[in-house]
């Protein structure tokens, strides 16, 4: 009975325990648009902040976890193993993570439309394709139930934005979410260069832009454009493509039926 929970307890893509953690949070996403549907507007971007920095929270206490996991130090030691300036909030899903309560404080509508379109989509990516170190493992182990917890909170933060109202996509507003992508991942590649100019970290790889670190999407790339940065723009015109489907779904269906 103990092996078949601890075979239950694996988190890797769609196994059962992943796909339970996305059903609790779609669950999550339902019950707090449910229980604000009639709540005024300022208690919803209170609550919705709350919610964000809590988020912030668990991820500033997972990547603590992760400085002492000796594990993951021996897993990691191909990429020079656990260093802190190797795990700035400084991935596509991190740096949303911190934007959106942002976003919905300002009510700025160009923040609002770069979480809501691009969040869901990297958080899903990094899920159904994790790096080393975070997939086969216990979700009782802090650094599992960290990573995996983070992404799932950014996806329902991200998809409250609508929910709860506080943003409705239109078409023009995809060039700008695409303009804003491409500006933030030049300057994070710059600051990769920087901490590596500075040798601060061996391998900084902020948004997958030094190396592919295996993942098979960004892999296919390099193999046509072999050079850092340049083979992740390919990733723009999923991006647009997505943002598109995504729009038009959202007007042409659920919007009509409210």
């Amino acid at each position: 009975m103990s092996n078949i929970i601890s075979k239950l307890l694996i988190m890797k893509p769609f196994s059962p325990m992943f796909i339970a953690l996305f059903i609790l949070g779609i669950l999550l996403l339902w019950v707090l648009t449910k229980v604000m549907k009639n709540a005024t507007d300022g208690a919803k971007r209170a609550v919705y902040i709350i919610i964000c920095l809590l988020t912030v929270a668990g991820f500033f206490a997972y990547k603590y976890y992760l400085s002492m996991d000796t594990e993951f130090n021996i897993v990691a030691s191909k990429f020079g193993g656990f260093n802190w300036w190797q795990e700035l909030p400084l991935h596509l899903c991190n740096i949303h993570m911190i934007l959106m309560p942002i976003a919905v404080a300002t009510n700025k509508r160009s923040l609002l439309s770069f979480s809501f379109f691009v969040a869901p989509l990297g958080a899903l990516m990094a899920l159904l394709m994790p790096t080393l170190g975070f997939s086969g493992y216990s979700i009782l182990i802090p650094r599992i139930l960290g990573f995996y917890g983070t992404h799932v909170m950014v996806i329902v933060e991200a998809l409250a934005l609508y929910t709860l109202g506080f943003y409705k996509p239109e078409y023009k507003d995809i060039p700008q979410a695409a303009l804003i992508t491409t500006i933030v991942a030049t300057v994070v590649f710059g600051i990769n260069l920087v901490l590596k100019f500075l040798k601060l970290c061996p391998n900084p790889n902020y948004f997958f832009l030094m190396q592919t670190e295996g993942n098979p999407i960004l892999e296919l790339f390099y193999k046509y454009i072999p050079y850092p940065f340049l083979y992740a723009l390919p990733c723009l015109i999923i991006l647009a493509v997505y943002m598109l489907i995504v729009t038009f779904v959202i007007r042409k269906f659920v919007m009509k039926n409210k």
